[in-house]
């Protein structure tokens, strides 16, 4: 079998990809390792920025996002007792933030290639990418119980971390960057609904916070807890209290959470990753492929988005007049945007976590970063510019 593009990975970036290249007329194959029931369930981000919104949408996935999905314009910061709220529309000329669980972005996507798109195979497992500096780079995986190959004009790796794509690039053109934070989350889900119509985030002595949804009837929570917590050790009821415990507030001492069943627990490592470059010959990396982010900032699947949106336009400029152009800059493109977003994520992650080595020094300087953002306008704008999104014209 041949194609064009050949996928590896068929999440929200390898999904929107073919999607975007069908839209153009540019055939593709999207090769995942799980089953469909596997990935429609994956439990992984739930904000989206306004430009995703505004791709998926103009992709033909926007139906059940404009129907379901919870616009935000704003968050509600917590610090030393207190609330601030950041207004996203006022301090950005209109952006706000959807809530729209990946799982959904997932379902709606893989409808819509099972429907109108290209081949999508599950349990379609990649062995190895081959001939990554060559015209016809080809990719090894099995099938229905066979070993098979797929020939293609070029490959796109968005198969996460963990995936084969990343490991095609040589060690001798590869530079990697990353951070490991001294702490993880402890997310739940819980069938209570959101106490409040907005993200809330909270800075304390205990530790960070986070109140969630997915839902108007569906609550996604997170604590900060050290590295290598056993969820097992986190009964609900000490989960609970914990929480209000973090998001306490010195003029409202009676402010508690919805409680309700908790249905889902996990603990999540939190790191900073970058590979340079994101392109090897006619292999490209999108997504948890080549960049992670830590989850405070909202970035993750929103940088994964804006590549593939990236690389659907190079391809279609390749395909309507012959140039490589814009081929050739997807790595520096893109990298500009993720650095971008590892910066916010990693300032978002040290101002609102507590270090456990952290001294009374450092947690002063918190308090007064947060204070910043809470009483001068430029210091929330550059937050809520960030978070929100920035422009998909190549502008930072």
């Amino acid at each position: 079998m041949h194609t064009t593009v050949g996928i590896i990975g068929g999440g929200p970036s390898g999904l929107l990809l073919a999607r975007l290249l069908h839209n153009a007329g540019i055939d593709s194959v999207v090769l995942e390792r799980k089953d469909r029931a596997y990935v429609e369930q994956r439990q992984r981000a739930g904000i989206l920025e306004q430009a995703t919104v505004d791709v998926l949408r103009a992709a033909g996935a926007g139906a059940r996002l404009d129907a379901e999905g919870m616009p935000h314009d704003g968050i509600e910061l917590r610090f030393d007792g207190r609330a601030h709220r950041v207004d996203f529309p006022d301090l950005t000329g209109g952006r706000r933030v959807w809530v729209y669980a990946q799982t959904e972005v997932v379902k709606d996507l893989i409808a819509l290639q099972l429907a109108e798109g290209g081949p999508l195979l599950f349990d379609a497992e990649v062995h190895a990418v081959e001939g990554a500096d060559t015209d016809r780079p080809l990719i090894r995986y099995t099938h229905d119980g066979s070993e098979q190959a797929l020939t293609c004009d070029y490959v796109v790796g968005c198969d996460g971390f963990h995936g084969v794509a990343r490991d095609a690039l040589p060690d001798s053109v590869r530079t990697t960057y990353e951070r490991t934070y001294p702490y993880s989350w402890l997310g739940i889900l819980a069938d209570a609904p959101p106490v409040y119509d907005e993200l809330i985030y909270a800075h304390s002595e205990r530790g960070f916070a986070l109140a969630s949804m997915r839902s108007p009837s569906v609550s996604r929570l997170y604590l900060q807890v050290p590295n290598g917590t056993d969820p097992a050790d986190w009964s609900d009821e000490r989960i609970w209290d914990e929480l209000d415990a973090r998001f306490a507030l010195h003029g409202n001492p009676g402010w508690r959470l919805k409680r309700g069943p908790v249905t889902a627990k996990a603990v999540l490592p939190m790191r900073s990753h970058v590979i340079e470059p994101m392109r090897h010959g006619r292999l490209f990396l999108a997504g948890d492929a080549a960049h992670i982010v830590p989850p405070t900032g909202a970035k993750g699947l929103n940088l994964a988005a804006t590549d593939v949106i990236v690389l659907a336009r190079a391809f279609t400029r390749l395909k309507e007049t012959g140039s490589t152009e814009l081929l050739d800059a997807y790595s520096d493109t893109c990298l500009r945007r993720v650095w971008r977003a590892e910066h916010f994520s990693y300032f978002m992650t040290t101002t609102l976590h507590t270090d456990p080595a952290q001294s009374p020094f450092e947690t002063r300087l918190q308090l007064s970063q947060l204070e910043r953002v809470a009483t001068s306008r430029h210091a929330a704008a550059e937050l809520a510019e960030n978070y929100t999104g920035l422009p998909l014209d190549g502008t930072l």
